[in-house]
């Protein structure tokens, strides 16, 4: 498999859950502003919108969208606990957090944080929304070690991913001691350290 990914976008994501699982990838590198990968070819060739990440398996077939291809990955690899099993309430759980993640906090909140073009009064409304979409995730760690279940999971990896983007956003997480708790955790796993250390970002 092929992964190709821009370090620090939403490509680390996939990374990590394919660090996390063992299986065997090649970590590719595309240049976010010209679209181009280290040997000069298009990735645009791979995925037409030239946004990360992208997947490809080994038969050629591209998956794009993070929260698909972590999904592939963790059901690949059921003994390592990434994603409960297809057809149980908790999958259905996982698959909520994620689209939580990726529409209201991602997308929905801090994308538009780093657009230039995007006015500062509009900012500060996206700087709103933010803040309780994070008092949401806070509330519930407060009783739950992980988003879902018992087990570290692809939903827990994503969080991580996004809250990353706090610094570079001038979000203040300090209120979020319990996503703070959960980002130590996370931050601390040998996968996610060796996919950090691929991308440039320890």
């Amino acid at each position: 498999m092929k992964l190709f990914y821009s370090p620090g976008t939403s490509s680390l994501l996939p990374h990590i859950v394919l660090s996390e699982s063992g299986l065997a990838f090649e970590a590719i590198r595309v240049d976010e502003h010209t679209k181009t990968l280290d040997n000069g070819d298009d990735y645009r060739t791979i995925n037409p919108l030239g946004y990360v990440p992208a997947l490809q398996l080994d038969d050629g077939t591209i998956l794009t969208e993070a929260v698909s291809i972590v999904q592939y990955i963790a059901d690949k690899v059921p003994a390592k606990r990434l994603a409960p099993p297809n057809g149980t309430i908790e999958r259905a759980k996982l698959q909520s957090w994620l689209n939580f993640l990726s529409a209201e906090v991602h997308v929905g909140c801090f994308c538009p944080l780093f657009h230039t073009e995007v006015p500062d009064p509009v900012k500060a409304t996206f700087r709103e929304r933010l803040t309780s979409r994070l008092v949401h995730v806070e509330h519930h760690l407060a009783r739950a070690e992980h988003l879902v279940g018992t087990d570290f999971s692809v939903a827990d990896a994503y969080l991580f991913v996004v809250s990353n983007w706090a610094r570079p956003a001038n979000v203040d997480f300090s209120p979020y001691p319990n996503i703070l708790r959960l980002r130590r955790s996370v931050g601390a796993r040998p996968a996610v350290q060796a996919a950090m250390r691929t991308e440039g970002l320890i």
